[in-house]
């Protein structure tokens, strides 16, 4: 597989971004039961908006967009969502890359940084912990679905405190 490049989304890449983030939103809609997941009833004007609001960043294997993440800003708080990659290629680090190129550049703009997934998303979760986040509580949203939220400090402690 070629190299994976993370870099900046542009509004021109809202289409692709929809794409991939449907193809990969399906296996957590059968997962937990709920075809109507926000990622998956998000239009097409919704993630032009965001790109042009807030933090976008992309991952590309060639000339195809492959994957993507966002980061808004809330005080010293960056809420990180949609987490996207496609199934094809799934399991090969790029998500973790998406996440780690997030993370660096919101490095001292930010405190911490916040998600959620769900309670079924396994894969998600490891990636999650593995990264350093940790559990700080679930909500029920659904009969069928409990968030499970996260969060990972960016301050980095000097030795000995």
């Amino acid at each position: 597989m070629e190299e994976t490049r993370i870099e900046r989304a542009d509004v021109a890449d809202a289409g692709e971004i929809l794409t991939v983030q449907r193809a990969a939103y399906v296996t957590e809609a059968q997962l937990h039961g709920d075809p109507f997941l926000p990622p998956l009833v998000e239009s097409l004007d919704q993630i032009r908006k965001m790109i042009a609001e807030s933090l976008v960043l992309k991952a590309s294997v060639g000339s195809r967009l492959v994957g993507s993440v966002r980061g808004r800003f809330n005080e010293r708080t960056c809420l990180v969502g949609r987490l996207v990659v496609a199934p094809d290629l799934q399991g090969r680090g790029i998500g973790e890359a998406l996440m780690r190129a997030l993370e660096a550049e919101v490095a001292g703009r930010t405190d911490s940084c916040v998600l959620f997934t769900g309670h079924l998303s396994e894969t998600d979760l490891r990636l999650y912990r593995r990264l350093g986040y940790a559990e700080t509580h679930r909500e029920r949203v659904a009969d069928h679905l409990t968030l499970v939220h996260m969060r990972k400090s960016l301050v980095a402690v000097a030795p000995g405190e």
